[in-house]
């Protein structure tokens, strides 16, 4: 569940199932990009960025992490790119507020060739594709991005496991929204129960012939009591809510049982001994002189 994303509908070569242009979706993937970027130890802890001047982000969303970036190392030069054009909007706008005269952002369908030169960022990163990219574009994406990174260029990729709780209505909400999501392309689980992405991940890059660098894994708690727990709860109300037409679509729910069930399980994470968390698994791979 993460970034740009637009309705699903019969159209097979439409991957999205969020509407992008939602403002409840910008506002649910600014919170849920502040609390990655908090899990992770920021925006760029794994990584030696000697010689790195130009970065991509792909699939941007509202812009938090590119202009964290932005803030964090203003002699780099950061690219944003994503669907929708309401946060593209958001995006340029904040990147003005805040004088990051460093960051740009342009409108783009990732699903797509990247209107971009070859070789042109030392470093490319995503965060969260697996939310809108089927199991047989990942091969196709992997080409496109060593188009456009150049030589000896960094690519990082990032993406979640989700659904880690011990009350039995969130589990259920969360893997039926898995469920849905398998039955649209979207994941690599067998049985739908999960993203099924996090152990796919390193092998894609070699299949494309590239070195891993780095993996790291982080974990981020949002159990009764924590930190990240309000934050998390927010950003899974909103997403439950916006995957209602999917779970629909998919005939695993009526919209009244999905409602149900995602209140039961929301009640569920302000009981005293609620216990949850994500996985997250960070690769970076370069690319071959």
């Amino acid at each position: 569940m993460s970034a740009s994303q637009e309705s699903f509908n019969d159209n097979r070569n439409n991957t999205y199932v969020i509407d992008a242009e939602s403002a409840a979706e910008m506002a649910r993937l600014m919170r849920q990009d502040q609390l990655m970027t908090s899990g992770m130890g920021g925006v760029l802890s794994e990584i030696d960025l000697n010689g790195v001047q130009r970065v991509l982000d792909l699939a941007c969303g509202p812009g938090g992490w590119p202009l964290e970036v932005a803030y964090t190392y203003s002699d780099m030069e950061i690219v944003g790119v994503d669907i929708s054009e309401r946060m593209i909007a958001y995006a340029s706008t904040q990147a003005l507020v805040q004088q990051r005269n460093n960051a740009h952002f342009r409108v783009m369908d990732i699903l797509k060739p990247l209107d971009l030169p070859d070789n042109s960022f030392d470093l490319v990163n995503a965060r969260f594709l697996s939310s809108f990219l089927r199991r047989e574009s990942w091969p196709w994406l992997f080409r496109e991005i060593l188009r456009i990174v150049r030589p000896g260029g960094i690519i990082r990729l990032t993406e979640p496991e989700a659904g880690m709780t011990n009350k039995p209505h969130l589990e259920q909400a969360i893997h039926v929204g898995m469920q849905a999501m398998g039955r649209a392309g979207l994941n690599f689980s067998p049985h739908g129960y999960h993203y099924g992405i996090v152990h796919m991940l390193p092998s894609f890059f070699r299949q494309a012939d590239l070195p891993i660098r780095e993996q790291r894994a982080h974990f981020i708690e949002y159990s009764f009591g924590t930190e990240a727990h309000e934050s998390f709860y927010h950003d899974l109300m909103l997403a439950l809510h916006l995957f209602e037409p999917l779970v629909v679509k998919m005939q695993l729910a009526t919209a009244q049982e999905w409602q149900q069930l995602t209140q039961q399980g929301l009640a569920e994470m302000y009981e005293e001994d609620f216990c949850a968390a994500w996985m997250l698994l960070t690769v970076c791979g370069e690319k071959p002189l």
